[in-house]
């Protein structure tokens, strides 16, 4: 939502998407955790992803996904707040969480990490094969206070033992933020 421009935005939804495999004549279902307005679908749209990947967007805002049911008649959102209920959250064999964790606002940096690690495992608990996420790099010129910039190696650590030891950290596209996947066993 808060992203500064449409091309950057796009950037960072390929990378997130690149964990999916190809179209096949399976169809792959995935969740947007914090989907806000919807624009990863419309941009899944516009990308040829559809109807290939069945798609769900969930959201705490019940303004957003108000917004997504008017915008998408018939694609399913839902309001839920993950950390409380994931079992509210739907079984599928993807998840992204485009943007969730770049800003901290005025939380510390312990809270937010806490919230972090808190999310990732609902999530987790509720994909089959990979998520996605990204978060601001530490490896930059200037840092801001309410931006979350996550070390990799405490990132690293966290994964290993909570969630999995396959995943893969992208820091090659150019912008000021690192995005990880994580798999549910080695990518082939």
């Amino acid at each position: 939502m808060d992203w500064p421009n449409e091309v950057d935005a796009r950037l960072r939804y390929d990378v997130m998407l690149d964990m999916m495999p190809p179209a096949g004549p399976e169809r792959v279902t995935l969740a947007d955790l914090g989907c806000g307005a919807g624009h990863m679908l419309t941009h899944m749209r516009e990308a040829g992803l559809w109807p290939h990947v069945g798609y769900h967007g969930v959201d705490l805002s019940p303004v957003f996904i108000a917004l997504c049911r008017a915008k998408f008649p018939g694609v399913p959102f839902l309001v839920a707040d993950a950390i409380a209920t994931p079992e509210s959250l739907p079984m599928v064999d993807f998840t992204i969480l485009n943007g969730v964790f770049t800003v901290k606002r005025a939380l510390e940096f312990e809270e937010m990490w806490g919230f972090v690690r808190q999310l990732l495992v609902a999530a987790w608990s509720r994909t089959r094969h990979a998520l996605s996420f990204n978060v601001m790099s530490k490896q930059v010129d200037w840092e801001r206070q309410d931006l979350f910039h996550l070390p990799m190696d405490l990132l690293g650590t966290f994964l290993t033992a909570e969630l999995s030891r396959h995943f893969c950290i992208r820091h090659d596209y150019g912008l000021y933020e690192y995005t990880c996947t994580v798999y549910r066993a080695p990518r082939r």
